[in-house]
C-alpha cells in the first residue's frame, strides 16, 4: 500500500537578477527583474508502508525541496502530493502528528538543555498524555542507550550521541514516516553502524517508513532496497539497490591468489593490479563471460584464494550522474 504519492511535482522559485552598469543598478532597485528556477520539474513516484527508501542525487537536484513539499513546509507550483491520505499543504497540522523529520545540521533538541527537558517539551507539543510520554521515553532509552545523556545539555553531547537523540525525539510521538535527511553526516565509523542499526531496528519493530537522502554509500546500501536518484529537478531513475549494481556497470573485480608466480601476459585479461603471485582482473560482464575469465585464471596456476566483487555503490552512483550530465550536454549542443 503507497502511503506516499506523488503525481507530476513542480516547484518553481523567482530569483532576481543583478543589472549590470550605473544606470542598471538604478533600475533594478525599484523596478528589479527576476528569473525563473525549476528547483523540481514534473516528478513523480510513491512509497509503500514499511519501506525505506533513498533518495539522492547531487547538491542542488531538488531533494531538500521535494522534502520540504511532502511535509508542508513549501508549496508546489504544480502536481500533486499525497502523504497518508492527506495534502501537505492544506494538512500540514494534521500530518506533522504522523511524521517525523532528523536534519543532519538542525537540531530539534534545545541546545542548552538537557534532551529529557525537549523529550517533555515535545511531548506537550504533540498533545501526549503523561502516562504514555514517560512510557515512551523509557522505551526509547533502552532502545537507543541515552539513559545516561538523558540529563547531560545537548551542548555537552558529542555528534554520534546528539544524533541518537535527535532521532529519538522525532520518534517520540510515534509517527508512521520518518523523513532522514543525511543522518550520519559527519560520524565516524563506528557510529555511523550504530545510528545504521538503529534505523533499521526502528524500522523492523515499528514498521516505520524510512525516507532517507544520504551522500554515504553505506547508508544506502546498508539500510534501502530502492533509491530513486534525482538531479536537475527531475527523477533520472527510480531501481532497486540490487539492478543498480546489476545494470549501470556491467563489472566485476576478481582476486586471485595463487601457489606461487604466474605469467598472464597472453591471457586477454584486464589486468589493474599484478603481485606475481597475487592478481586483480576487472571484468565487463556485458563484453566477457565472467564464467570464461575464471577458467582462464584457474587454468593458469595452483589457487589458494579467489574471490569475486562488485563495484562500490559511491562508484556506481556517480556514474549515473556522469551520463546524465553526458545527456543535457548532448541536448544542448543538438
Amino acid at each position: 500500500m503507497s502511503i506516499i504519492k506523488v503525481d507530476n511535482l513542480c516547484k518553481t522559485f523567482k530569483v532576481k537578477t543583478k543589472e549590470q552598469g550605473l544606470r542598471g543598478s538604478v533600475k533594478s532597485i525599484f523596478s528589479p527583474s527576476y528569473r525563473e528556477i525549476d528547483a523540481v520539474n514534473n516528478i513523480s513516484f510513491e512509497v509503500e508502508k514499511g519501506e525505506i527508501l533513498a533518495f539522492i542525487g547531487p547538491n542542488g537536484a531538488g531533494k531538500s525541496t521535494t522534502i520540504k513539499m511532502m511535509t508542508g513546509i513549501l508549496y508546489p507550483s504544480s502536481g500533486n502530493i499525497e502523504v497518508l491520505g492527506m495534502n501537505p499543504a492544506t494538512e500540514r497540522k494534521e500530518l506533522s502528528y504522523k511524521i517525523g523529520t532528523v536534519f543532519g545540521q538542525k537540531s530539534q533538541l534545545w541546545f542548552h538543555l538537557p534532551p529529557l527537558d525537549s523529550f517533555h517539551l515535545l511531548g506537550n507539543i504533540y498533545e501526549m498524555d503523561k502516562v504514555r510520554l514517560q512510557k515512551r521515553i523509557d522505551l526509547l532509552k533502552e532502545i537507543f542507550e541515552i539513559g545516561d545523556l538523558m540529563d547531560v545539555p545537548v551542548r555537552k553531547l558529542s555528534l554520534g550521541q546528539r544524533i541518537r537523540c535527535e532521532i529519538a525525539a522525532s520518534i517520540l510521538h510515534e509517527p508512521e514516516i520518518i523523513f532522514l535527511d543525511e543522518p550520519t553526516i559527519g560520524l565516524d565509523v563506528v557510529v555511523k553502524q550504530k545510528i545504521r542499526e538503529l534505523i533499521l531496528q526502528l524500522n523492523k519493530e515499528e514498521k516505520t517508513t524510512i525516507f532517507l537522502t544520504s551522500h554515504d554509500s553505506g547508508d544506502i546500501e546498508q539500510l534501502c532496497k530502492r533509491a530513486i536518484i534525482i538531479n536537475h529537478g527531475e527523477v533520472v531513475l527510480n531501481e532497486t539497490i540490487k539492478s543498480l549494481k546489476h545494470d549501470y556497470l556491467n563489472k566485476k573485480i576478481i582476486q586471485i591468489k595463487y601457489n606461487e608466480i604466474v605469467n598472464l601476459d597472453n591471457c586477454e585479461l584486464n589486468i589493474i593490479k599484478n603481485k606475481g603471485n597475487a592478481i586483480k582482473v576487472q571484468v565487463d560482464t556485458s563484453k566477457q563471460d565472467i564464467e570464461q575469465v575464471l577458467t582462464k585464471l584457474i587454468k593458469c596456476g595452483k589457487v589458494n584464494d579467489i574471490t569475486i566483487a562488485e563495484p562500490p555503490l559511491e562508484e556506481i552512483i556517480s556514474h549515473i550522474y556522469k551520463l546524465n550530465k553526458e545527456g543535457d550536454t548532448h541536448e544542448g549542443t543538438s
